[in-house]
């Protein structure tokens, strides 16, 4: 680790005007439900503390409440040390600093390597983040290799970015999923700090393709769409997570609401925003009461199938974003009762060798593979949302706002 890496330059301490304190003023908000969320941070801060010098590899999800890890991070690996960035901001405990820098190094080889679309899930959370708050340049410079290794996945003639498989590989060569609109912020930060519009421009182009073949006109998204690698054109919707390929799986829902939000912030497109709102409103009409989704909203055991907390945690954060955006007082009212809804319902409380923050979140039902588990985009997500809503002024440092 470099000593520009250890010690921050008080940048986010500057920037918000002070040392960050341990105990920030509650928000309107928070107090319209009761300290729910209060609560629930505090839980989460706590449950990071001691739970956080335990962990040996990045979490990728739990196995009878204890973490699975994997040691490059797989595909998630950003968001352990995002979790800790926002203990950070929140806490003003330099532990949480200190741990937040040391995992975020342990992502230094993930740099180059380019065998999905995940450089965005594993870099804005943790390298762009610690660049953001500390002003350290070689964050940056890493995350923008990080960059330069996601555009060389866009295929030209298809206008999209390839999810899956190593470059020069034939297998899901022509299929885009619906999370790479989570992704492509990494290419709009490229762009801002290097004034080269190459990274927009392609994150600009994916979105709508996106747009035009995964969001449905009934405001559902499919999860995967195919394309013939070689001419670029289009063979039909699938999925690999989600019922079917014309259901519904409520992740890919919530990456779309909270991803087309972010990039109508970055370029200004109002069909992004459009867009956006059009399927946030139908998630809203369709949420089960306990604003919990089920892990696929066209599951035929759908309203009583198994739930997915993350579905629920993203969607809050995205509903945030087109709050701010819109100023339509709808989309935060919506934002605050998934968040109430997950501190309520899915918080760890009640198990003691319990690893993560949330339950119930489900990683891959068709698979069977994380049924109602703990998954760190759900915890991650979920802080960072609380963030926003007790202490704006902090997120923003952070994400950019």
């Amino acid at each position: 680790m470099t000593m520009s890496r250890r010690t921050l330059i008080a940048g986010a301490a500057v920037a918000a005007g002070g040392a960050l304190v341990a105990n920030p003023t509650a928000s309107a908000a928070d107090a319209s439900y009761g300290g729910n969320l209060r609560s629930t941070m505090d839980y989460a801060i706590a449950k990071l503390r001691a739970v956080a010098p335990t962990v040996t590899a990045f979490p990728t999800g739990t196995k009878f409440e204890k973490y699975t890890t994997a040691a490059d991070g797989s595909w998630v690996g950003g968001f352990w040390p995002g979790q800790l960035w926002m203990a950070y901001l929140y806490s003003g405990d330099e532990f949480f600093r200190q741990q937040a820098e040391s995992w975020a190094l342990k992502l230094a080889p993930r740099e180059t390597k380019n065998t999905d679309h995940d450089l965005g899930f594993l870099f804005l959370p943790s390298w762009v983040t610690a660049f953001r708050l500390t002003g350290d340049t070689s964050w940056r410079d890493g995350a923008l290799v990080a960059a330069g290794e996601l555009i060389k996945r866009f295929n030209e003639k298809g206008q999209f970015i390839r999810a899956w498989g190593a470059l020069g590989t034939p297998d899901n060569a022509g299929r885009i999923i619906i999370d790479t609109m989570m992704n492509l912020d990494l290419l709009c930060w490229a762009t801002k700090v290097t004034g080269d519009s190459k990274y927009q421009d392609i994150a600009v182009a994916h979105a709508l393709t996106a747009q035009k073949y995964q969001v449905r006109p009934d405001n559902t998204t499919c999860h995967v769409f195919d394309f013939n690698p070689d001419t670029g054109a289009a063979i039909g919707q699938n999925t690999v997570q989600g019922y079917s390929a014309t259901s519904c799986w409520s992740r890919g829902q919530s990456w779309a609401v909270h991803g087309f939000a972010r990039m109508y912030l970055r370029t200004g497109n109002k069909s992004f925003l459009d867009t956006s709102r059009r399927l946030a409103d139908w998630t809203i009409q369709h949420i089960t009461d306990d604003y919990v989704p089920v892990w696929d909203y066209r599951s035929p055991l759908a309203p009583n199938d198994i739930k997915d907390s993350s579905a629920a945690a993203v969607n809050a954060a995205g509903m945030l974003d087109l709050a701010r955006l819109t100023g339509n007082p709808r989309y935060e009212a919506a934002a605050l009762r998934f968040l109430d809804a997950l501190g309520r319902s899915c918080l760890t409380t009640k198990s003691a060798r319990a690893d993560a923050v949330l339950a119930r979140g489900t990683r891959n039902r068709p698979a069977e593979d994380g049924i109602e588990i703990g998954l760190p985009y759900a915890d991650y997500y979920l802080m960072e949302a609380i963030l926003r809503v007790l202490r704006p002024d902090r997120a923003k440092l952070a994400l950019d706002l």
